[in-house]
């Protein structure tokens, strides 16, 4: 008999050791996923840019995403004028911005836009770190 009580508390102690374990690394497991998702959200530079949207288009399979291109145009060493594209992401959520972007690119009209950059992003979030979240006409100097 005080064999098989032995080999009870062992099954016993093993089965809180496998318990206490798994709880342990779920418990882990789900604080890593949330301290992601925060720092998807997170911005750690925002700033604004200027110029002529080049490109803007919905992108994705399962995911839609709206990427653009800003032609920021630079004057180059020779006085010329260079090429300068900076790519964007804009959250498929707000519709006024879309709008106003399309808006901008049909036209063609000068615009300065703010965005955020953030500290990381899942790869159905865009295909860029920068994310535009506001639009207004940039005037000409």
């Amino acid at each position: 008999m005080a064999f098989n009580e032995r080999m009870n508390s062992a099954k016993q102690a093993t089965m809180v050791f496998f318990r206490r374990l798994f709880i342990g690394i779920l418990t882990l497991a789900v604080l890593v996923i949330m301290f992601s998702f925060l720092l998807t959200r997170v911005a750690y530079s925002e700033g604004e840019r200027a110029g002529v949207i080049s490109k803007f288009s919905k992108k994705g399979v399962v995911f839609k995403t709206y990427e653009g291109e800003l032609n920021e145009g630079a004057q180059g060493q020779m006085g010329n004028m260079v090429n300068r594209l900076w790519a964007f992401t804009v959250d498929a959520d707000d519709p006024t911005i879309i709008q106003k972007l399309e808006d901008a690119m049909l036209t063609g009209r000068r615009i300065r836009v703010h965005y955020e950059q953030r500290y990381m992003k899942f790869s159905w979030m865009g295909d860029t770190e920068y994310f535009v979240d506001k639009v207004d006409e940039a005037p000409l100097k």
